[in-house]
């Protein structure tokens, strides 16, 4: 998420309600439930971290031990074992 300049997106009448509240401060602005999305959709991590880890699991199963795993991908021992048991 990035920050935006109130100033670039929003009418004049509407900064100045908000400047009763908050001065030069940050507010949330949370979307609506029907346009929520989950955790790393929008970057695309969320998709990234899921085909890093079938390719652990793959590797798993063909073989390479938890500690091989843990060195390739810079994850601790526990955190592979998390992923390879996860169903």
């Amino acid at each position: 998420m990035r920050y935006v300049n109130a100033n670039e997106i929003l009418p004049d009448g509407l900064i100045k309600e908000l400047q009763k509240y908050v001065q030069a401060g940050y507010i949330y602005v949370p979307a609506k439930a029907d346009r929520h999305r989950a955790w790393g959709e929008l970057s695309g991590y969320r998709e990234e971290l899921s085909n890093r880890n079938r390719r652990i699991v793959s590797e798993y199963e063909q073989g390479r031990s938890v500690e091989e795993l843990a060195d390739r991908y810079c994850l601790s021992v526990y955190a592979i074992r998390k992923i390879i048991y996860q169903k």
